[in-house]
């Protein structure tokens, strides 16, 4: 066994081992408060809708763990059983040149990770989501739905791929940094399209009606400074009985996004209020920040890539035979794919950093909204939100600092109370 077999394979174990560790202690807390509704929380949500959310989080966390066993047995099935050496000798059979036998494994690799992923999507579906009340896609769709995103992805994944490993071959020793203009370019175009050409083939989307709400909306937008291109509502129910609302997009193809099932449940002042949290994140430049941060961190795996590829104990380590070493390093599609495939692995201890991070913006975005409308009625809007979602109210706070992208309920309405007495 190489050392970079052994480090693989104690990062491997650890990262296995503190996921099951996280979400035992998360069950044995929500658990240990089922009985109860949190005095925050008492005189609006009932002790069903507070024991629903508990058995939500217990049915969750009990598929995740089996879910990232079954993760970790693929990925040693891809690496150290070899599964990634055979793809890359059948694909560097066919009859075509190195780019397009590489293009092909990656292709093959994706499409594989997707279909051995398939049953935990419906089971997911059709039987975690539909038994607490969430699901509303029909099988019908869940497959169009599916056949709709593979072939998406095939479209645009292909040439992106073919010029990413193109740069790989053609442009030096600088190929990374390329490469990375590349790959902002085409997340900046992505965000700019996204809404306009790829969400409507997923999702009907109607303009927000004429009335007093959308009065009031308008006038939210104006007083923040925020140009949208329209004011639309999404069809989630069709899917989902989750509810959201959001902004995407960039520059002039900016809109304003209401899932059907959050604003047919909201009041105008809950509706107001929530659009107001959502806007902080734009006025507190949230979304240039994320987006600067994920060119640097994408810059940085790029450069490690680069140096990566030039190393045979990379390829070695992770279940390449020293016989196919040499001829892998000529075909940077298998560097490629062995760096997506342990990336996740490594970087997973990093995972509360970016909740972190994530959570304060959530709190700077709440004092956006509270400054702008009434921090009483976002409150409202939460816990209406908390109870239709089955959001937890009580979850383990090692878990959520470790997960959490955004504050724990309480921890969220205290700070938002904490606002309204400072008014």
């Amino acid at each position: 066994m190489s050392w970079f077999t052994a480090i693989f394979l104690v990062v491997l174990l650890l990262t296995l081992m503190l996921r099951a560790w996280l979400s035992f202690r998360q069950s044995r807390h929500v658990v240990a408060y089922r009985d109860a509704v949190p005095t925050a929380f008492a005189e609006r949500i009932a002790l069903p809708a507070h024991q629903k959310a508990v058995d939500y989080t217990l049915t969750k966390q009990a598929f995740g763990r089996i879910d990232a066993a079954v993760d970790a047995a693929i990925l040693l099935a891809w690496t150290l059983g070899g599964g990634l050496a055979w793809l890359m000798a059948a694909t560097g059979r066919l009859p075509v040149a190195t780019l397009w036998q590489d293009v092909a494994l990656l292709i093959a690799v994706g499409l594989i990770g997707g279909i051995l992923g398939l049953p935990f999507s419906y089971y997911s579906t059709f039987n975690i989501e539909a038994r607490f009340g969430f699901n509303r896609t029909s099988r019908a769709l869940w497959l169009a739905d599916l056949a709709k995103s593979t072939l998406l992805s095939l479209l645009i994944g292909i040439p992106l791929i073919a010029l990413l490993l193109w740069l790989m071959q053609a442009a030096g020793t600088l190929w990374w940094l390329w490469a990375w203009f590349v790959f902002m370019g085409f997340q900046l175009l992505m965000l700019v399209v996204y809404p306009t050409l790829i969400a409507p083939l997923f999702n009907k989307f109607e303009p927000l009606p004429e009335g007093p709400t959308r009065t009031r909306i308008e006038a939210l937008l104006a007083r923040c400074g925020f140009t949208a291109s329209g004011l639309f509502v999404m069809d989630g129910s069709r899917r989902s009985g989750h509810g959201n609302a959001y902004f995407t997009g960039l520059g002039r193809a900016k809109r304003v996004v209401f899932f059907d099932t959050l604003f047919n449940r909201l009041n105008e002042d809950e509706i107001e209020a929530v659009l107001a949290h959502e806007l902080g994140h734009f006025r507190r430049h949230h979304i240039k920040k994320r987006i600067a941060f994920s060119a640097l961190l994408s810059l940085a795996f790029l450069a490690l890539l680069a140096w990566l590829l030039q190393q045979p104990w990379f390829y070695g380590g992770l279940g390449i035979p020293s016989d196919q070493i040499a001829e892998a390093m000529t075909r940077p599609g298998v560097a490629l794919s062995l760096f997506m495939l342990v990336l996740p692995v490594f970087m997973f201890l990093f995972t509360p950093l970016g909740a972190a991070y994530s959570r304060r913006h959530e709190f700077e975005a709440d004092a956006y909204a509270a400054s702008h409308t009434c921090s009483g009625a976002l409150e409202q809007a939460l816990v209406r939100l908390y109870e239709d979602n089955a959001t937890t109210l009580t979850p383990d706070p090692v878990h959520s600092a470790f997960y959490d992208s955004h504050p724990p309920a309480t921890l969220r309405i205290a700070h938002l109370r904490a606002l309204r007495c400072s008014d």
